[in-house]
């Protein structure tokens, strides 16, 4: 065996899948007894309180054609009749806590049909694992919160809740640790040894452990999993570049005008044609436009414009033509 050829062998079996890429998650949260840990570590309970939970549909219901679609990661009803949400972000996203309120409103309102009283209401959970700082100025891995009142402390009501794990702020590992810390140390993982030494404290996360194994050396689920993790590389460098190509643009335009306008222009162009090649990439996957607009965390009437114009230009997908189409229409929504 050359030595090109057993790099590549060793590469190979050394491969994992990593729990932050949202396929991997998915797939772990469709074993029972992984939700099961999960969870329980979430709602800081013993496992075997949480005795039964059935995976959801994802996709909340719009009661009007003008609401905005819901898709969620992970949905999970509780055997008490409570309800769950887990979302793997690892894009930052600015509006992230408006976002995440708005889909745990849909969730309430999604449990009550016509003629239903408001008693049929359970408990709604949000959890969001973030693999960024979302709280800037605040050094604690872990949030939850519900509705308090705001002298006292008192819980007012445990109707809404949520939990956010941000992943960077994990402290530097110590002996001994337990419930949700294990958790997002073991979500945070990189590679077999981590997640090996991890499996040998807790026989919720050694069960995940081995469902990563095998998820990873599944063919199919591993091409599914790469596919996902080079959309988010893409999503990561477009920004990226949007952002580049709009602060040189807006420097020249500015410099020329010798206004500020110059430099706010520069700016959107840039977004826009990143916005577009972006969805025009996702279109060619056979992503709908509700997802991509819900990968994008953006409208989606703004998504589903330009989907319907790349369209007709397809093809080809000439970004400069779809672009002035766009803004000959006046449909495109100002960044």
């Amino acid at each position: 065996m050359t030595e090109e050829k057993k790099q590549l062998t060793e590469n190979q079996d050394s491969f994992i899948m990593h729990p932050t890429v949202d396929f991997c998650f998915k797939e772990l949260m469709e074993n029972a007894k992984v939700r099961q840990g999960l969870i329980a570590a979430i709602l800081k309970k013993d496992p075997e309180e949480i005795q039964k939970t059935k995976l959801m549909p994802t996709i909340l219901r719009k009661e009007y054609p003008e609401d905005k679609y819901g898709i969620l990661d992970v949905r999970v009803l509780l055997k008490n009749g409570e309800q769950m949400d887990l979302e793997m972000q690892v894009v930052p996203f600015e509006f992230w806590f408006q976002r995440s309120f708005y889909y745990l409103s849909k969730m309430v309102t999604d449990q009550m049909k016509t003629g239903d009283t408001y008693d049929r209401i359970k408990p709604c959970i949000h959890v969001g694992i973030l693999d960024f700082n979302f709280f800037e100025n605040d050094t604690r891995c872990y949030h939850a919160g519900m509705f308090c009142d705001k002298e006292t402390g008192e819980v007012l009501t445990d109707l809404l809740q949520i939990h956010i794990l941000e992943l960077k702020k994990l402290p530097p590992e110590s002996q001994n640790e337990t419930g949700i810390i294990q958790w997002m140390r073991f979500m945070s993982g990189k590679n077999r040894k981590d997640f090996a030494k991890m499996a040998e404290q807790n026989e919720y996360i050694k069960e995940a452990y081995e469902c990563l194994e095998k998820m990873s050396a599944d063919e199919r689920k591993r091409r599914e999993y790469e596919e996902r993790q080079k959309i988010l590389w893409d999503h990561n460098s477009f920004m990226k570049s949007a952002k580049i190509i709009g602060m040189r643009e807006g420097r020249e335009e500015g410099r020329e005008e010798g206004r500020k306008e110059g430099r706010k222009e520069g700016r959107k162009e840039g977004y826009r044609e990143a916005l577009v090649s972006i969805v025009i990439k996702k279109l060619q996957k056979g992503m709908s436009a509700e997802e991509i607009a819900d990968f994008l965390e953006e409208d989606v009437l703004t998504i589903q414009r330009i989907y319907d114009i790349a369209n007709n230009y397809a093809p080809e997908y000439d970004i400069e033509k779809i672009v002035q189409k766009l803004e000959n229409t006046s449909g495109m929504k100002q960044k």
